[in-house]
């Protein structure tokens, strides 16, 4: 099998798993079908999604199959509102569909680009909140002092880059710090798969996502568990609780929102900050003084010289 066959065929792998994840999702009850007989399988049978959809039977099994390209988006929307889709399922439902219908099929290998002075700036304004910027691959690419501080043994972690990139993927899955750092491990590994599963289907053709995953895939069996669901994530925001070696422990608040850095990359400002008045403040307040009192030229290094992809 040539490389743009093999592409392809994993594409219709991707569109024909999801489908049928999201399908085995949904009973009978949550969309109004009857529910008398047995049933072989959980969810929806294939004939139901395409009753709810307006389509065919053979169609839509056809479209679970992977057949995806040359479907319109009134299809695509119909068999999204009866498999009951969020909005980023529903996007990357969309994602799969362009990639399929796309002309590219060969993986490359993104050209890195560096991050601007101005967003540096921006982050290191930020002296009560840990801040930093992601790409999609879940590399660190630009932060600030408290959050190199924060997430120290992140950094500090065996699976950071030779030039202190650290990647957080990378820390959930392979490090075994990871499951005290964070106290709930389970739950940042979920986000951390849903993510990286929003961007293969953003960037099917990005080589160094698809190394990621594959070395994930085959040094982790909680990421293949997880890769395996399809459960897929744009927007991530919450509470953190972690054990922090030298603060103890932290519950910080996160929000994260786009950086516009390239036309085509996603980048993400992830910002991360205490409840004002709890023990997490004054805790994050101290660390905060600490760091601000140590050099910081190895932290300075990093964040020039190392580029973001694009």
């Amino acid at each position: 099998m040539d490389r743009a066959a093999g592409d392809n065929a994993d594409n219709r792998a991707d569109i024909r798993d999801f489908l049928a994840s999201r399908r085995g999702k949904i009973t009978p009850e949550q969309v109004g079908l009857p529910t008398s007989g047995r049933r072989r399988v959980p969810g929806l049978r294939r004939e139901e999604v395409a009753v709810l959809a307006g389509v065919s039977t053979e169609w839509y099994t056809r479209l679970e199959k992977g057949h995806i390209s040359g479907v319109s988006e009134d299809v695509l929307n119909a068999v999204a509102e009866a498999l009951k889709l969020d909005d980023d399922e529903r996007t990357y439902l969309f994602d799969l569909s362009r990639a399929a219908q796309s002309a590219r099929r060969t993986p490359v290998r993104r050209k890195d680009v560096p991050v601007p002075p101005r967003i540096q700036w921006l982050l290191d304004s930020m002296t009560m909140s840990s801040a930093f910027v992601r790409n999609g691959r879940m590399d660190v690419i630009a932060h600030n002092t408290l959050a190199r501080a924060v997430h120290a043994p992140m950094f500090d972690s065996a699976t950071t880059s030779e030039y202190g990139r650290a990647n957080i993927a990378r820390f959930h899955f392979l490090d075994p710090i990871a499951r005290y750092f964070f106290v709930d491990w389970e739950a940042a590994c979920h986000a951390t798969v849903a993510l990286l599963r929003a961007e293969a289907g953003r960037e099917p053709h990005d080589r160094a996502l698809r190394e990621l995953i594959g070395e994930l895939s085959t040094l982790s069996p909680e990421f293949r568990k997880q890769w395996a669901a399809h459960d897929v994530r744009i927007r991530h925001e919450g509470i953190k609780r972690l054990r922090h070696p030298e603060a103890g422990d932290l519950e910080l608040t996160y929000h994260s929102m786009d950086v516009p850095l390239s036309d085509r990359a996603m980048h993400d400002l992830t910002i991360y900050t205490p409840e004002p008045g709890t023990r997490s403040e004054q805790q994050l307040r101290l660390l905060a003084s600490w760091t601000a009192s140590q050099p910081e030229t190895a932290t300075r290094s990093t964040r020039q010289h190392a580029p973001s992809a694009e």
